[in-house]
């Protein structure tokens, strides 16, 4: 038996409660398939800075880079929000990022039927939303050099390389393949010239992929089609400022930003991890819906551990239990109806059970 090992970041706010609730998912799913998997903890964000004076600290470093896979509950705290930006829970985010090479964030949105009618969407413009945003995580604005605040003047450099964007994109159309056939590339190349070579190098891979029908959209539309005709979206391909934005747009198709995860995939380790932040309003209550950070874990074991068998049991325990009609208060339960983090989650490892 092969064993997986498993670099864990809770994180901070809610992170750890979420995380949490993944791993009890996890256990019950290693339990039932006979997996072998090892478990290492390490800080991350804020807890970084508190126990080792930075958000990434080196002990976690290490971990990740040795680790198959990485889950990551989330990051930032309002106490660090003036700090000087070495601090900041975010970088240590982006320098994980950068460290693990994952130049491809994908961020899977499908309408789960039994919340049809919890959207603030009709239910006739959801019905049949199953798309994947991919988006380019390691290039652009968050990236870029020079960057800088001086006080008076401030400045970001948006940049992308040919080979950057080619990575990603061979990355999207692959995906394409395997679902419906689609791809929508997302840029903003009536003004950017970025985004000119971005489109450039998108077309030109496109007679590589026959098989795949290449749609362009600025980026500005692309946001309204996003909410206004989603079920007609397959995969949607876009750099990285713009993908941080529509995929958290995305959420609003399933009515909350808890249920979502997403994959961060390069050449090594990936990294998982629902697509919510830290929430420190919340933290500490058993409130925060695990169902983003559960469907994550799904993520790394399809993605990370390529255990695809496994991978499905998490995703139809989730279904399940929605279907049933076991609700987080995000999800509009009622009071004393919504299930708290904890017990959301142990509905789930049941379901697996």
């Amino acid at each position: 038996m092969s064993r997986h090992r498993i670099a864990v970041l809770p994180g901070d706010g809610i992170g750890p409660e979420v995380v949490a609730g993944g791993l009890r998912v996890l256990a019950a799913v290693a339990r039932r398939f006979g997996l072998e998997i090892e478990l290492v903890e390490y800080p991350m964000g804020a807890a970084g800075v508190a126990a080792a004076g930075e958000p990434f600290p080196p002990a976690t470093r290490d971990a990740v880079q040795r680790a198959d896979a990485v889950l990551l509950g989330a990051v930032g705290d309002p106490s660090l929000d003036q700090a000087p930006r070495h601090l900041r829970p975010e970088t240590g985010l982006l320098a994980l990022r950068a460290l693990l090479g994952v130049y491809a964030n994908l961020r899977p949105v499908a309408i789960h039927p039994a919340l049809l009618d919890h959207s603030p969407l009709k239910p006739e413009r959801l019905r049949g939303t199953n798309l994947l945003i991919v988006r380019e995580l390691t290039g652009g604005l968050y990236y870029g050099e020079p960057r800088g605040n001086d006080g008076a003047v401030a400045i970001n450099t948006l940049r992308y390389t040919r080979a950057e964007i080619e990575r990603v994109s061979r990355l999207a159309f692959k995906a394409a393949q395997g679902r419906r056939r689609r791809l929508l590339s997302v840029d903003k190349a009536n003004v950017l010239e970025t985004s000119q070579l971005w489109r450039q190098v998108v077309t030109g891979l496109a007679t590589e992929y026959p098989d795949v029908t290449l749609e362009h959209l600025y980026v500005d539309y692309a946001a309204m089609r996003l909410v206004s005709d989603p079920s007609t979206i397959d995969v949607l391909l876009t750099e990285n400022m713009f993908g941080d934005i529509l995929s958290d747009e995305a959420a609003v198709l399933t009515g909350s930003l808890g249920m979502l995860p997403s994959a961060s995939l390069g050449d090594g380790p990936g990294l998982f991890e629902p697509i919510h932040g830290s929430a420190p309003t919340i933290a500490g209550q058993d409130v925060a819906n695990p169902i983003g950070t559960i469907a994550s874990v799904a993520m790394l074991l399809r993605h990370g551990l390529s255990l695809p068998e496994p991978a499905d049991a998490v995703e139809e325990a989730i279904a399940t239990v929605l279907a049933a009609g076991a609700r987080t208060r995000d999800l509009g339960a009622g009071p004393g109806e919504a299930l708290g983090t904890r017990a959301m989650a142990e509905r789930i490892a049941a379901a697996i059970r």
